[in-house]
């Protein structure tokens, strides 16, 4: 058993053999949740042992728990009560957001990308980012952005915007939450995402970086021409749309 485990077998797949090979002699196999039990007797499991499973994971989840968690942010508004203007782009004003994280989640960064104009806003997250300091710092943010750029925001079910309604007390903002595992329901704010990560690749400590540091890979990124805008900008098309009648501009996700 241990031979096929170190062969990367996985324990079900051990169970199937042993009982395909054995067929006449039931007390040579056994259950793969046998073998899980075994393996995980250890807390953690011992040292080496778990690069064999696929997962590598030292830690087994309970089973009984997967799906079964109580939702971790209180009065959340679901993306599909979002009104239908904001997945057509046809109004300025909707924003998808989320976290880059550094090195062992110890550092981040809040990203704000405009659905329409592409137009992004990287907010420094000097204090960590726990839901007191995510909602003092995007608050900020979002004060700063000139009237009638902020209608809605969308996020995942990260707890870092636990505290949601003290954003939209002070902002005005109205805050949509995707379904749990679906970043494609942010998809403008996860491209971008990628292009942030060449100046910041996965593994850095975002920390060491300055807010000035961060403000010009923003402007950076919002004064490279876009072919989903046309080979605009976001700033062109973020400034047009805030100050003259809606472009028209053939955008995708």
């Amino acid at each position: 058993m241990q031979s096929k485990l170190c062969a990367k077998w996985s324990p079900e797949q051990i169970s199937l053999h042993l009982a395909d090979r054995f067929a006449q002699r039931p007390e040579m196999t056994v259950a793969f949740e046998t073998i899980y039990t075994a393996l995980y007797r250890e807390k953690p499991l011992p040292k080496g042992l778990h690069v064999h499973l696929r997962t590598r994971r030292r830690f087994r989840r309970p089973r009984g728990l997967i799906g079964q968690r109580a939702p971790r942010i209180c009065h959340m508004t679901m993306i599909d009560q979002r009104p239908p203007e904001v997945d057509d782009r046809l109004q300025l004003g909707h924003w998808e957001g989320d976290l880059i994280v550094g090195t062992n989640c110890r550092s981040a960064i809040a990203t704000l990308v405009e659905r329409i104009s592409r137009f992004l806003v990287m907010v420094q997250l000097p204090d960590g980012h726990t839901a007191p300091a995510v909602r003092d710092a995007l608050i900020a943010a979002l004060a700063a952005l000139p009237v009638g750029a902020i209608t809605s925001l969308t996020w995942d079910q990260g707890t870092e915007l636990a505290q949601h309604r003290e954003i939209t007390s002070a902002c005005g903002v109205s805050i949509y939450f995707c379904e749990p595992h679906s970043p494609w329901q942010r998809g403008t704010n996860e491209n971008t995402n990628g292009l942030i990560r060449q100046y910041f690749p996965k593994g850095t400590d975002l920390n060491q970086h300055s807010a000035d540091r961060i403000a010009d890979v923003a402007q950076e990124l919002n004064d490279r021409p876009r072919k989903t805008l046309g080979m605009r900008t976001p700033t062109e098309i973020l400034t047009h749309h805030l100050t003259t009648a809606p472009a028209t501009v053939t955008t995708t996700t």
